[in-house]
């Protein structure tokens, strides 16, 4: 069954849009409305959701933003942006984001439904391939390797690329591959009980890789600059790269969207494939000549999954390298972490009212990614950073009820929310009871 969460500031488009929804023929669960982004942001953080629908204009948060606060808090939620205007700046952030269609109002009702089952009905779908290779194949079966003419080339630059570089032929092939940057990072890709002397044999080790491959191309292809490859080890390799127009238009976000996409890639491979891919990413340089430093980072990031052996997705710039000398020893790392956690909870205690309030502030007060903070935070304190926030929040509400006279809207102002009717929605899902009724 699949939950979908619609989101406009116009309560009648809300309601109308559930009602078509209700009506699709779809296997649907639950649809939510929300009336604000930051409404639907505690949804998408709350509720299992699968697909969004939202207005692109709605005031504080616009629908770009939630989709970016979604994507980095669950990165496999489908997007479908909904917009007044037919401005191609809108669309083409809303399509880099990863949105599936981007329809113009007033909607037309059997063409937002097609949108809808089209999404909907593929997300459970992996490609034809791979479902075939999931079915149980037989031994005629033959797997291409992909880029023949091209891996070994492209796993030289990364051990070395003033050999390729200096090599007019490299340079040549490089030119094909259209590989001309100037920025790019790498993501290594490490399938567990894949190789010599693991539990998987050469031929099934084959068959996960290239489905492992298949899936990384499906959801690279939608978005990225990209070419992925297999590389020794029984690993495999993606070189991402943006040229300076792209890379400028967002290059803040751009590790943001590096570590969204390794989420994305281990949830999607663990759904068809049922396997824990450790998914180690590089920072982002400028120029071919640092593929080997781009490279051994993304090598580096993936062995901390030794220490963190329940994490999956590791940023190398996560870890402050510089501060030590050789690896850090259990200790230093068991330190560095509870320092994290602690600036973290210490932030949020000061800060827990504001509105719209995110993840990724007190992650970039920390210096880490969202996606890093948020696994320390649940493995030291036990639940998870927004449910600590939510749990404030609640603390600090009841008092005012129970020992104040503020109204409602009052309370809601007071810690963080600008919707009194959102307010109460959460509180009653925390205590199981109303703000009034409590009052009462």
């Amino acid at each position: 069954m699949f939950n979908i969460l619609v989101v406009d500031d116009e309560p009648l488009i809300c309601k109308g849009l559930s009602s078509l929804l209700a009506s699709s023929g779809l296997d649907i669960g639950h649809i939510y409305t929300a009336g604000s982004g930051f409404e639907a942001l505690d949804c998408v953080r709350m509720e299992e959701i699968d697909l969004l629908v939202t207005d692109i204009q709605m005031g504080a948060m616009s629908g770009i933003e939630l989709m970016q606060h979604a994507k980095l808090a669950k990165p496999w939620v489908q997007t479908i942006v909904i917009s007044a205007h037919e401005t191609f700046q809108y669309a083409q952030m809303a399509v880099r984001l990863g949105a599936k269609d981007y329809l113009i109002k007033p909607l037309n009702s059997e063409q937002f439904l097609d949108s809808v089952r089209n999404v909907l009905l593929k997300m459970d779908k992996p490609s034809p391939e791979l479902a075939t290779l999931m079915s149980g194949i037989g031994d005629s079966f033959r797997l291409e390797e992909p880029l023949p003419a091209y891996s070994q080339l492209l796993n030289a630059l990364l051990a070395d690329p003033g050999i390729v570089l200096g090599n007019e032929e490299g340079m040549r092939n490089l030119d094909e591959l259209q590989m001309k940057g100037p920025y790019f990072s790498v993501i290594k890709l490490k399938l567990p009980g894949v190789g010599l002397g693991k539990k998987y044999n050469a031929r099934d080790s084959g068959l996960l890789r290239y489905g492992v491959l298949n899936i990384a191309k499906e959801l690279l292809d939608q978005e990225w600059n990209s070419i992925a490859f297999y590389s020794p080890g029984e690993e495999i390799t993606v070189i991402i790269q943006w040229d300076e127009k792209s890379y400028e238009e967002s290059a803040a976000g751009q590790v943001g969207r590096l570590d969204m996409l390794g989420r994305s890639l281990h949830f999607n491979i663990h759904k068809y494939l049922h396997l824990n891919v450790v998914i180690g990413i590089s920072q982002i340089l400028k120029g071919l000549s640092f593929m080997e430093v781009l490279n051994r980072q993304a090598s580096k990031a993936i062995l901390w999954n030794k220490e963190h052996n329940d994490h999956y997705v590791f940023y190398y710039g996560d870890f402050n390298w510089n501060n030590y000398t050789a690896d850090p020893s259990a200790e230093e790392l068991h330190t560095r972490s509870n320092l994290i956690v602690q600036k973290a909870k210490e932030y949020i205690d000061g800060n827990y009212a504001q509105k719209g309030l995110t993840i990724h502030e007190v992650a970039k007060k920390n210096h880490v990614s969202p996606n890093y903070l948020s696994y320390l935070f649940k493995k030291n304190t036990g639940h998870n950073l927004w449910e600590y926030v939510i749990k404030l929040r609640m603390e600090d509400s009841r008092e005012m009820i129970l020992h104040t006279d503020l109204r409602r809207y009052e309370i809601a102002e007071r810690v963080g929310y600008e919707s009194p009717e959102h307010f109460s929605k959460i509180f009653k899902k925390y205590y199981g009871i109303s703000p009034s009724e409590l009052k009462k």
